[in-house]
């Protein structure tokens, strides 16, 4: 029984996720602003309770709109799969038999997948959920709906940096308003709806504090030596990854060589045009550099 046939489902679950999603920075935008915060900078008499209101709704709005902006990106971005012309230029799948793999210049070792009936480049994997080969891929991702690969990977990195940095701000930002929560309740001062709604936001959003720290951890230590989640397996004890070319250059492999664009999820024209690893094809490999 082939169990991977139902991991299409996963698509039709990732929906739901993008309307959790969606429903947790609604939450947290009430409890946050509408609730908290924008009623003591309209109100209140303190020019430093009312900048330090100001400030924390200044940067909860930039932080949104940069995870919203990285989150979509992500969503929406292809992360790459194989072309119809690199087929035919490696020789085609007919002359590669399932489970081998040829040596083709430039491309260094490539593959064949069963199921696409293609050769595969380097650091390409089939996903089972997209029913497709994804260049570079690190996994298929339930709360985008999409694979991240080759040429989303730096969005969804940013995506979960801008998250982790929201979501902390607003367990922080929300934290007294919770501890005041006990005694509000027990003297219904508050409204139940808004109690409720600060509740709900500070657990959610201390959950997913919790959870993207371990997330980010993972990703920075994969990022820093040049390693795609499905590759921890693949490496097989080697003392150092063959695609590990030092921590700046495995940086730049993923977010680009302009500085200015490292925090934008988007790449330069220049880097789009002269990096060949974000095109998913073709990846340095310490040979390449080393004397």
């Amino acid at each position: 029984m082939n169990l991977f046939r139902f991991c299409s489902g996963l698509k039709v679950l990732g929906y739901f996720m993008i309307l959790l999603v969606v429903a947790v920075v609604g939450v947290s935008y009430y409890a946050v602003v509408v609730s908290t915060w924008w009623p003591i900078l309209i109100r209140s008499d303190h020019g430093a309770l009312s900048a330090l209101a100001a400030l924390i709704i200044f940067v909860f709005h930039f932080l949104l709109i940069m995870l919203l902006w990285s989150y979509f990106t992500t969503v929406f971005t292809d992360p790459g799969s194989v072309p119809e012309y690199f087929r035919r230029e490696m020789g085609g799948g007919d002359s590669l038999e399932a489970g081998t793999s040829t040596d083709q210049g430039a491309f260094g070792s490539l593959g064949y997948c069963t199921k696409c009936r293609n050769v595969k480049p380097p650091r390409c994997h089939h996903c089972s959920v997209c029913q497709r080969c994804v260049l570079k891929m690190d996994h298929h991702c339930v709360w985008i709906v999409n694979c991240v690969g080759a040429r989303n990977y730096k969005f969804f990195l940013l995506f979960l940096f801008y998250t982790f940095l929201e979501t902390m701000l607003d367990v922080i930002v929300l934290l007294p308003s919770f501890i005041e929560f006990f005694s509000q309740a027990i003297k219904h001062s508050s409204s139940p709806g808004k109690l409720a709604s600060l509740v709900l936001a500070f657990v959610l959003n201390l959950a997913f504090v919790l959870s993207l720290l371990c997330f980010v951890v993972m990703h920075l230590s994969l990022l820093s030596s040049n390693t795609t989640s499905v590759e921890m397996h693949e490496k097989n004890g080697e003392v150092r990854w063959k695609y590990d070319l030092g921590k700046k250059k495995n940086f730049e492999e993923v977010f680009g060589k302009k500085k200015a664009f490292w925090l934008l999820p988007l790449y330069s024209k220049d880097d789009l045009d002269n990096m060949t690893s974000l095109q998913g094809l073709e990846f340095p490999t310490r040979s390449d550099i080393d004397p």
